[in-house]
């Protein structure tokens, strides 16, 4: 099979895969591509709740297909900042399932995702200082945000790999689970994320994410969603709320 992104639906639950097992998931010049209009794609899904981010077998991405970095470096980093990007203004929840190698461009990835859950194999790396290569600013931006200036430059610099439990503490991953575990536990993680509010969960992601120009909108879209009454409906009959906003409910689109 030739490298590629695979993508499923199950139970409401998008996963796309990152599939080129005889690179180690590299992802090449094509893949980078095809990621952004995958993602508009299933953004504007109404069955589709979360995505998931994983690699095949037992390595999430080891970062860019080094051959694309041949003819134009500045072209093959382009294309990653553009699907870095697109992930990470992805409207609705998204969690990077990590096993192994996540380094490089596949750091990249799971940095521009909500969540990440990695198996307690995994290493993290972030390697340009390995090529002689200047990181792009919002990538760099994005990691600071989540492990701190201290750890941000400790990996930038060096380019040494760290492991799953150095990662949980830098806070650069959510949970580690033990080897095995990890399928069960994103299953069970992504299935209460599908049955929350995605009006919540929208409105969350833009202000925890550093939007400030949206909260007429979103005191707008609260107001007229049905959602507030199902909740605390359901919560004082005793069952499971039914909630109905999505995002494609809005008049105005996420990254507007």
């Amino acid at each position: 099979m030739e490298p590629q992104l695979l993508h499923g639906v199950t139970h409401s639950v998008a996963t796309v895969t990152v599939h080129h097992p005889a690179k180690r998931n590299a992802m090449t010049a094509a893949m980078w591509r095809a990621l952004p209009p995958l993602l508009d794609t299933l953004a504007a899904d109404p069955d589709v709740r979360a995505l998931v981010l994983t690699g095949e077998g037992t390595t999430f991405c080891a970062g860019a297909d080094i051959s694309t970095l041949r003819g134009s470096p500045r072209e093959a980093q382009r294309l990653a900042v553009d699907a870095e990007d697109a992930l990470a203004a992805f409207p609705k929840p998204t969690l990077a399932a990590i096993r192994g190698h996540c380094v490089g461009g596949g750091s990249q990835l799971a940095a521009a995702c909500d969540l990440r859950f990695a198996e307690e194999d995994a290493l993290f790396g972030v390697t340009p200082a390995k090529l002689g290569i200047v990181y792009p600013a919002s990538s760099t931006r994005r990691l600071v945000s989540l492990v701190g200036p201290a750890t941000a430059k400790y990996l930038l610099f060096s380019g040494e790999l760290i492991d799953s439990a150095r990662a949980l503490a830098t806070g650069l991953v959510d949970e580690v689970l033990p080897a095995g575990g990890l399928a069960a536990r994103v299953a069970e993680f992504t299935g209460v994320l599908a049955s929350r509010s995605q009006l919540t969960q929208a409105a969350a992601k833009e202000f925890a994410d550093g939007r400030t120009d949206r909260d007429a909108h979103w005191a707008a879209q609260a107001a007229g969603s049905g959602d507030t009454a199902e909740g605390v409906g359901a919560f004082l009959e005793r069952r499971q709320p039914r909630f109905t906003w999505t995002v494609t409910d809005q008049s105005v689109s996420y990254g507007a």
